[in-house]
């Protein structure tokens, strides 16, 4: 299911540590709306009362319970099909980022992240320039938590004057996380795996104008967002092709295809897919043969 509303008591619970929090009070830190659990409607409340930014980390932190690291007791743990590339981990997984939600009526067709045919089973939001980070949260899959609930959405466009951290979500899901009235209230929102992955391989769409001497391809249907994108070259080296603010690596040096590409996400998991073919039809979706892990 991929448009989906989660009410309020469905939130997870968190239970607290006396350690992290020495003192903790009913409507006070870290419980910030005296619900009884720290969860993120807490960031959001958070964040309402200009809380520092050390504090809101400390939350953050506390509400993940997660490291990014991966112990040596542990590597046997990590699947053989993939490996872990930690210069590129952008974040631990699960981090909860917060900012100001609005709402507008675009994306769906025409959206920076240059994903069309969006499908319209998807709730689209459009992110800040710093998030979006030159094309590196493109076609990513949040989850949304504003003071009436949490809802997913796929990130399809940019909000070019927004700060960090800010979402502008599509007309029709803004009322699913808070009165439409206000216009402009608190979010906050986290990374999480794209529901249609599951079952599904990575696919790819090739650039209007791609032949053997030039070729844009966009890597689509990923669990989670692409960091970088490399192809195996003649000489049997992996080379890293340039990714474009809208959502599409390119490169003059690709050759004729077929392809192996190497796919690395901002968790730092890498992938292989071998015998990907190259098209000149900008409208074809080609299947590929992996997917990244959980």
């Amino acid at each position: 299911m991929k448009k989906y509303f989660v009410s309020f008591a469905a939130a997870v619970s968190v239970m607290f540590s006396a350690a992290a929090f020495p003192v903790f009070c009913a409507g006070q830190y870290p419980d910030m709306n005296d619900d009884g659990v720290v969860d993120v409607f807490d960031m959001i409340s958070a964040r309402q009362d200009n809380l520092s930014d050390e504090q809101l980390e400390m939350l953050n932190d506390y509400i993940l319970g997660k490291d990014i690291s991966f112990p040596e007791e542990k590597q046997e743990e990590i699947p053989q099909d993939y490996t872990i590339d930690e210069s590129c981990i952008l974040e631990p997984k699960g981090t909860i980022h917060t900012g100001d939600g609005t709402f507008y009526g675009g994306g769906y067709v025409g959206g920076c992240a240059m994903l069309d045919p969006v499908s319209t089973d998807y709730w689209i939001v459009a992110m800040n320039l710093a998030d979006y980070n030159e094309g590196q949260l493109a076609g990513a899959y949040l989850e949304v938590t504003g003071e009436l609930g949490t809802i997913n959405m796929l990130v399809t466009d940019l909000l070019p004057e927004g700060k960090k951290g800010d979402l502008d979500l599509y007309v029709d899901a803004f009322p699913l996380i808070a009165p439409p009235e206000k216009g402009r209230v608190p979010v906050s929102w986290k990374i999480v795996p794209l529901d249609t992955a599951e079952n599904a391989p990575v696919s790819y769409k090739y650039k209007e104008g791609t032949t053997e001497f030039w070729c844009g391809v966009q890597v689509r249907n990923h669990r989670y967002p692409i960091t970088k994108l490399e192809y195996l070259d003649e000489n049997g080296e992996f080379q890293e092709i340039q990714r474009r603010r809208y959502n599409y690596f390119e490169s003059d040096k690709m050759g004729k295809g077929p392809f192996t590409f190497r796919i690395t996400d901002i968790y730092g998991q890498v992938v292989v897919d071998e015998n990907i073919p190259l098209s000149y039809d900008d409208t074809e979706i080609i299947q590929g043969h992996v997917q990244l892990p959980e």
